[in-house]
């Protein structure tokens, strides 16, 4: 459980670094006609785990409350709204997950109607977030251009953090 909950503070602390490189327009912005922005996503990622996460141990993963479809469409949020979501996704996220033990990784959920157990359903989850935290560093990184301030190792820099490996353990990335 202990390296589940790194994971996701790592990612969270990606998306978050990322997000603040990029102005208020650019949250919102596209690449493409088709293509999702950051808020979009931040806002997929949010009702997901207020889905899965809501009584995590006890309910379906999928909640009938919960109307993914409509999370790609534009949004009805502002920034401040939709952070603040983001905030209690966390919130429920953590209050529901980061307390478990390893005994309870061999516990079943659903989603969907479909058993899973913890583990494998957390292991999902991750996989999920990390997918889509990627999407966003992506944009944002593209937005910001040339004041891009790397998240992880600049180009150029590997052979001197390799010297002195200070975030391959934990989330301070």
């Amino acid at each position: 459980m202990k390296s589940i909950v790194q994971e996701y503070k790592r990612y969270r602390t990606l998306l978050e670094r990322a997000i603040n490189q990029i102005s208020d327009k650019d949250f919102f912005r596209s690449i493409g006609e088709s293509d999702n922005s950051v808020a979009i996503i931040l806002n997929h990622i949010a009702s997901n785990f207020l889905s899965r996460f809501t009584d995590f141990l006890t309910t379906d993963g999928e909640k009938d409350w919960r109307n993914r479809d409509a999370e790609f469409e534009p949004l009805k949020l502002s920034k401040k709204e939709l952070l603040k979501k983001w905030e209690k996704a966390w919130a429920v996220l953590e209050n529901n997950v980061f307390g478990l033990s390893s005994k309870d990784l061999r516990r079943f959920v659903f989603i969907r109607g479909v058993k899973f157990t913890v583990k494998e359903a957390l292991l999902r989850s991750l996989s999920h977030f990390s997918y889509h935290v990627g999407q966003i560093v992506f944009l944002a990184k593209h937005f910001s251009g040339a004041s891009w301030n790397y998240l992880t190792i600049p180009p150029g820099q590997s052979q001197q953090y390799n010297q002195n490996p200070t975030r391959e353990k934990g989330f301070n990335t």
